[in-house]
């Protein structure tokens, strides 16, 4: 059974304008099968899986499933032939309940007499939730009240209601803490002793290695090796991933913290939904860690910073003194938010990367009433010169990158605008290991050039990594702060985590 071919492809190709996402690649899922996909930013990992998902479709190339040809008009027949994914993205409905999300477009399932049964409904979705092991969420909640992490479990319930036969996902274990991510994988473990396949994709290469039998690399859009779990090597994979030898150590080779006496953002005794009576300083020059569980309130901490949340109580102060009420003031003074969800609260995806970067500039750009065109072409050139974005041109859509190229429009943003403070919210979620040794790289930069950073991450090894103090939340409040420090460890800070 392990062995019988479940998806086939051959000869994939897709191009976007005069990108090529993908050169003629084949693979096979067999059945009982967990298949790992890796690869960097715009190796054709995303735009392979929604194709199987027919949520986008191939210029060349054909794909049979289960021995038969393969052509569903959308994902909504890719979801009745046995073909579902989860996105890395959002994808649920923040004013609709848990339930009406999971059976999106299936409620005929509970309509008697041409009255839809909303009772019925709960109780099904909820018994989904409780199979999946999400048994905390309330089917009768909205969506709008969960976290980012239940949210996404919303998402996988409403996918294994169809019982698929292929379950691709893409990315969704960034959003994850450690619980999410065991929910996932025995959902994962379930489907292939069940011998139903699975397609994974992840950057996380030591993720993929323990969960996933097989690995594939793809590599500017060409297919460049599939390995069997004996013949995993972390180095190696990463070699095929990006064409060259790549450290281990992407993170600053300095052991000793440094900043400027200079305050440069100011935290004071604020409490609000998820934080109890924070305080905390931002020197000039330093790069300040905030790591913990992910709903101990961090991320909130870096909403309420840049004033997109209120606090109940507290204030948030500039180095001047000034208080910080809103985003629009925060922007004034020179501070840039690049948030966890970047593609609804940093970028516009439906506009173009000229719109995208140059969106905080334009005031800079104003020559008397107007930005002429011109302006506006050598800004953008500069900024995705220096980010090193790929892209066809400065007019292609932001939905159309791959994520790490993402991640550098809304950084180009920031940088081409000449922020004095950056609050960088998981700045490396969903990105490849080469980008990420990038954005690494640039920290330090900005840390040399008397610039801030307010660090916020889920991953314990890039908060200690690059951290001139770490600030460790548990439940909302500051359970312990750490100098930099080569002794400094995962464990020593989960002790203060948990």
């Amino acid at each position: 059974m392990g062995q019988e071919v479940l998806l086939s492809i051959r000869g994939l190709s897709k191009s976007f304008g005069i990108t090529r996402a993908l050169k003629q690649v084949s693979l096979d899922i067999r059945k009982g099968q967990i298949l790992g996909l890796i690869g960097e930013n715009g190796s054709g990992k995303s735009t392979l899986s929604t194709i199987v998902a027919a949520i986008q479709k191939a210029d060349e190339g054909e794909i049979t499933f289960e021995g038969k040809a393969y052509h569903p008009a959308d994902s909504v027949g890719a979801n009745r032939m046995g073909v579902c994914m989860i996105l890395q993205e959002k994808a649920t409905f923040s004013t609709l309940t848990a339930a009406k999300n999971i059976f999106m477009g299936k409620e005929s399932y509970f309509v008697k007499g041409g009255i839809l049964h909303n009772k019925e409904m709960i109780q099904a979705a909820q018994k989904i939730l409780d199979d999946i092991g999400a048994d905390h969420i309330r089917a009768n909640q909205p969506v709008s009240a969960l976290t980012f992490e239940d949210a996404k479990l919303v998402e996988l319930a409403r996918a294994m209601y169809d019982k698929p036969k292929l379950l691709i996902v893409d990315e969704t274990t960034t959003a994850l803490s450690r619980t999410g991510r065991d929910i996932l994988y025995g959902i994962m473990e379930r489907m292939k002793k069940e011998g139903r396949s699975v397609l994974f994709i992840s950057h996380d290469i030591d993720e993929l290695m323990e969960i996933c039998d097989t690995l594939t690399v793809l590599r500017d859009g060409d297919y460049i090796d599939t390995l069997e779990k004996p013949d995993f090597d972390a180095a190696a994979i990463r070699r095929l991933m990006v064409g060259r030898e790549l450290s281990d150590n992407f993170y600053r080779t300095d052991t000793v913290g440094s900043m400027e006496p200079d305050v440069v953002l100011k935290m004071e005794h604020v409490s609000s939904k998820m934080l109890q009576d924070v305080s905390f300083e931002l020197h000039k020059g330093e790069i300040l860690g905030f790591g913990g569980l992910a709903d101990c309130g961090m991320h909130e901490l870096g909403n309420i910073a840049f004033g997109l949340t209120k606090p109940d109580l507290g204030e948030v102060r500039d180095g001047q003194g000034n208080v910080i009420r809103n985003a629009k003031m925060a922007t004034r003074m020179r501070i840039a938010y690049i948030s966890k969800n970047r593609d609804t609260e940093s970028l516009m995806v439906a506009s173009n990367i000229k719109d995208n970067i140059c969106l905080a500039s334009y005031g800079q750009l104003r020559r008397g009433p107007f930005v002429t065109p011109a302006a506006e072409k050598r800004f953008v050139d500069e900024w995705s010169q220096v980010l090193e974005v790929k892209m066809q041109d400065i007019d292609q859509y932001v939905m159309e990158l791959s994520g790490g190229n993402k991640q550098k429009v809304a950084l180009a943003k920031w940088l081409g605008f000449g922020a004095d403070v950056f609050i960088m919210d998981c700045p490396t979620r969903g990105i490849d290991i080469g980008v990420k040794s990038n954005i690494y790289r640039l920290m330090e930069q900005l840390k040399a050039e008397g610039k801030s950073i307010l660090l916020i991450s889920e991953e314990l090894p890039e908060v200690i990594g690059m951290s001139d103090r770490v600030v460790i939340l548990k439940d909302g409040k500051i359970s312990g702060v750490f100098g930099r420090e080569e002794q400094l460890t995962e464990t020593k800070l989960i002790d203060y985590m948990v």
